[in-house]
């Protein structure tokens, strides 16, 4: 890329409808580095955060981990739990992750968004930690 443009976003329909809200363009990019530099957000507070559509950093043990259907196309859906409260975490496209098991400890960092009543993270930008560690 030159001149430092972002190409259109595509999809912007189906986010529409997934979310029901805009597609956001300033989404974390898969090279920022920042995401180390933002502190963990509780998930009992991120219910407020969804309403302003923030980027949040979340850390906590996977529940539950499964597959479903959005908008007709794969996806991988877990729920992420860190004591305080939990959230749904959904990465589209996808029927398995490895690594992305109940029981794993995650990071995860992206812009947190609500969908059925829930906060929820979609293709949230993660960090899987090694078995016993906290």
């Amino acid at each position: 890329m030159t001149g430092g443009s972002r190409p259109e976003r595509r999809g912007g329909r189906f986010w529409r409808l997934l979310t029901g809200s805009e597609p956001d363009s300033e989404a974390p990019d898969s090279d920022d580095s920042d995401a180390e530099d933002v502190a963990c957000t509780r998930i009992c507070d991120c219910a407020e955060e969804a309403q302003g559509r923030t980027v949040v950093r979340v850390s906590g043990t996977l529940r539950k981990v499964g597959e479903r259907t959005v908008a007709g196309l794969p996806a991988v859906e877990a729920e992420l739990d860190d004591g305080s409260g939990s959230l749904e975490v959904v990465w589209l496209g996808r029927r398995s992750i490895a690594g992305v098991q109940p029981g794993r400890e995650m990071v995860a960092y992206g812009r947190i968004a609500t969908s059925r009543g829930r906060p929820v993270l979609f293709n949230p930008r993660y960090e899987l930690r090694p078995f016993g560690t906290e």
